[in-house]
């Protein structure tokens, strides 16, 4: 099979093709074979019925069906049994199925050998012409989309589909067959690429304890997000790491907080003080980061640096990344695709790997899910420790300045 399609997607696919149980097979995908149209006739041509997707930064993924082959012939194609589709939109499951329209099924598919895949004669999907170079991260597709011409968009528009660009980090085309697939996970998550203990899934209370065995009494504190114009000022972010913003303050772009404001701790102590600081990053997201947001966490960290405050990043969305950690979140330290980001976010504000922790995020749940809640669980662990580790640190510097005053008083 291959690539990047989810089982629980080609399950959404098979029950809209409605013709009984499907094989998906990789023909192509821009990202190993080039996106090229000349390239993709000779590995999609004469296959048969296809499905193309496709994957786009913001994490939105859709594509179209065609249930006969392609054959570079240079004309239309009439078949009502073409549709095209979304299966997420920002990550979000989002399945909607956009049918032909009656009037307009002669123009369901146009099978020209200078393009990629081409659905609707008023170019509802098309994806590609010619060749198309890759940016670095994705691809920025010649085509163009324009649902709702002769496929029904059911007042769906196009930027609630491809968020208004044709930027992709993948294209792939699969061949779709007549038989009951296989499902299982792949052989690629087998060997871990960070030692964790092993997983366990009995479910017992804890009591939080640092490494000396003490109970340990923390805080998690949250802050409003990063903006290119407003979110954090770097000003606020050296008061709240200096522990001067009282709690519950109502962070306001348009006025800054200072120590003329209403309850700034003037004297904080130590509770109050920022022992470890985390960077939340969407994993669907790093490639797309805006040269902005990236020089403003740098910022932040150049501050925290100053102050020695240990720094972490939390990754999460995770299970968008790889179809065996959707389906298995335990899998996440045997997944290659999950150890890659792992690799941009630390490249990303040169943190250690160690200092990446994956983690995924309740969305659809009802209720609890044990290893949803292991894997936050090691990363709260693992904050803790840095936590604990600055503490020992300010402890130190401490002592050793007491020292000095008391051999100064002795020299006098």
């Amino acid at each position: 099979m291959g690539g990047k399609l989810t089982e629980k997607d080609m399950d959404q696919l098979e029950q809209w093709i409605g013709t009984g149980p499907k094989t998906f097979t990789l023909l192509y995908a821009i990202t190993t074979d080039g996106c090229n149209a000349t390239t993709f006739h000779q590995k999609c041509d004469n296959q048969g019925a296809t499905v193309t997707v496709l994957y786009n930064p913001q994490g939105s993924v859709y594509g179209g069906y065609a249930p006969v082959s392609w054959t570079s012939s240079g004309t239309w194609i009439n078949n009502n049994a073409a549709f095209l589709y979304q299966l997420r939109f920002n990550g979000n499951n989002k399945a909607t199925k956009f049918t032909i329209k009656p009037a307009n099924s002669q123009y369901t598919l146009h099978d020209g050998q200078n393009y990629g895949p081409l659905f609707g004669g008023g170019n509802d999907l098309r994806t590609f012409e010619g060749t198309v170079n890759s940016s670095g991260t994705y691809f920025t597709l010649n085509g163009y989309m324009n649902l709702g011409h002769t496929y029904d968009n059911q007042g769906i528009t196009k930027d609630q589909i491809n968020n208004g660009n044709m930027n992709v980090t993948e294209l792939e085309v699969y061949k779709v067959a007549d038989g009951k697939r296989q499902k299982t996970v792949e052989k690629e998550c087998s060997k871990p690429w960070r030692k964790t203990r092993d997983w366990n899934e009995q479910y017992t209370p804890y009591k939080v304890k640092v490494k000396s065995g003490a109970p340990l009494n923390f805080r998690l504190c949250d802050t409003r997000g990063l903006e290119e114009s407003q979110g954090l000022d770097v000003l606020e972010c050296n008061y709240l790491l200096d522990g001067n913003i009282p709690n519950y303050y109502q962070f306001n772009p348009t006025t800054l907080i200072s120590p003329k404001t209403p309850g700034f701790k003037a004297s904080p102590t130590t509770n109050d003080v920022i022992h470890c600081a985390v960077f939340v990053l969407d994993a669907t997201t790093l490639e797309v980061l805006s040269t902005k947001i990236i020089e403003k966490m740098k910022g932040f960290q150049n501050l925290m640096n100053q102050k020695g405050i240990p720094q972490i990043i939390l990754l999460t969305k995770i299970d968008k990344l790889c179809n065996n950690v959707e389906k298995d979140v335990s899998l996440v330290f045997k997944s290659p695709e999950v150890e890659q980001h792992v690799e941009k976010a630390s490249q990303l504000l040169g943190l250690p790997r160690a200092n990446v922790l994956p983690v995924k995020n309740y969305e659809n749940e009802n209720e609890l899910d044990d290893n949803i809640s292991i894997l936050a669980l090691l990363a709260l662990r693992q904050i803790l420790y840095f936590a604990e580790d600055f503490l020992d640190h300010m402890l130190d510097k401490k002592n050793d300045e007491q020292s000095e005053m008391e051999k100064l008083k002795l020299e006098n």
